[in-house]
């Protein structure tokens, strides 16, 4: 093994080699994919961040062929050699290597196939994560959770919203409840934040219009294909603003991001096998009771007021494609802050944005107003003091606001079709899993 030279310096990437820099001198640098030794030729298929290039290693330089021929599966290279253009070779180009480099090597054999040729359970596959986020499909996932990530953020932005960063250890619950993971802050307990919620409510009487692309914290008990104890929330608060308001920028969005991924992430998309139809706002609302009612015609009863059971969703998913609001939800099923209907205070401005049976997002019109925040707490059985650093901005002009939270990895199970959450985070962590 040898130390990269200062000559050794990168000139290209797999995807720049190509017919038109036919006699050109280059650098690459990357993994070594797979090698084919067919006695006096000897193939080697680079990959780097962009993709592959073969590199054509021949007899005719011997010392270069033997020093080659100690390549391993995923060993670490530099290769500077000269762009010859041959219409069989993968990009229509391949390198004629006149310098050869190894940076590092791999075991052999490796716990898991790269090249996602041969098959892996999922347990396997995290216990490995580094190698399999090298297999194409994953890799795709992972670059347009990327693009998506600009996407939304781009467009927040173009609308006005100001981006924010709220802590992500705090003193109390924010929403009440038993998912909380406790931590040792110094002489005092503190908590893993469970979402941004408060904090961005008082970022909006500042900046009124707010968004935060960050991590939440749930100690969730429930072993599913779509939970996690460590997720990544896109969260916007608005002023001024009700329910419909914020539905109608989040299904804006939602169209948004699905047309520029389909616009930009052409390689992605082709990768997964993955066709995203474009669903044109606004989309359809329903209304909770009006989804009891569907539910009762197949035979799946709820009692007004309670939660939706997963099988339910499940037969939602297979009656309702695409997104779709759920709105006016029962009160006191809904975090505190949610604002009750002036003319029916049982059902509040509440809404789900689904995509078929998976929730994405949760959001609605908030209370603004002290003394009614203050009711909510104790009905739900809140302690307003533990919320004093927050109702106290109440005192100072909270302006009428709304809002919502959507999973970002619950999106991209949306965009690219995973069954499991899993697929979608780089290192996901819930009740069984905490490395790598």
């Amino acid at each position: 093994m040898q130390r990269a030279s200062s000559k050794l310096k990168r000139t290209h990437y797999s995807k720049d080699i190509s017919p038109e820099l036919n006699g050109e001198e280059v650098i690459v640098c990357g993994w070594v994919e797979r090698v084919r030794n067919l006695g006096g030729l000897m193939f080697v298929i680079l990959r780097d961040r962009e993709g592959s290039v073969q590199v054509t290693f021949s007899k005719k330089n011997r010392e270069l062929y033997e020093k080659a021929k100690n390549l391993g599966k995923e060993y670490v290279v530099a290769v500077r050699g000269t762009v010859k253009a041959m219409e069989n070779a993968p990009r229509g180009a391949e390198i004629i290597p006149e310098e050869l480099i190894i940076l590092n090597v791999a075991v052999s054999p490796l716990p898991l196939d790269p090249t996602g040729k041969v098959d892996a359970n999922l347990d396997t596959r995290l216990d490995n994560r580094v190698l399999d986020l090298r297999r194409p499909k994953v890799n795709a996932i992972f670059r347009l959770r990327h693009n998506v990530i600009k996407f939304i953020r781009s467009f927040l932005l173009d609308e006005g919203f100001m981006e924010v960063q709220t802590p992500k250890i705090i003193a109390s619950a924010t929403e009440g409840g038993a998912e909380l993971f406790p931590i040792s802050y110094y002489e005092r307990e503190a908590f893993l934040s469970q979402s941004a919620q408060l904090y961005k409510e008082q970022l909006s009487s500042v900046f009124e219009k707010v968004f935060e692309i960050g991590p939440c914290y749930r100690a969730e008990e429930s072993r599913t294909v779509r939970h996690l104890s460590e997720v990544y929330v896109v969260d916007v608060e608005a002023a001024f603003a009700d329910a419909e308001d914020v539905m109608a920028l989040l299904e804006r969005l939602i169209h948004h991001v699905l047309t520029k991924v389909t616009e930009e992430c052409k390689e992605e998309l082709s990768i997964l096998e993955r066709h995203i139809e474009i669903q044109k706002p606004p989309f359809p609302r329903y209304t909770y009771t009006e989804i009891l009612e569907i539910l009762e015609k197949k035979g799946i009863p709820v009692a007004w007021g309670e939660d939706i059971p997963t099988p339910a969703y499940r037969e939602l998913g297979e009656t309702i494609k695409g997104f779709y609001f759920i709105t006016e939800w029962p009160t006191k099923g809904k975090p505190f802050y949610i604002k009750p209907k002036e003319d029916k205070s049982e059902i509040c401005e509440a809404f789900d944005l689904m995509y078929e049976w998976i929730e994405l997002a949760s959001g609605g019109t908030r209370i603004h107003e002290k003394e009614l925040l203050v009711k909510r707490l104790r009905e739900q059985g809140l302690s307003p003091s533990s919320f004093e650093f927050h109702l106290k901005t109440f005192d100072w002009g909270m302006p009428p606001h709304a809002g919502w939270g959507m999973g970002l990895d619950r999106l991209m199970m949306a965009i690219v079709g995973a069954e499991n959450i899993r697929e979608c985070v780089f290192y996901p962590r819930d009740r069984d899993r905490l490395i790598p």
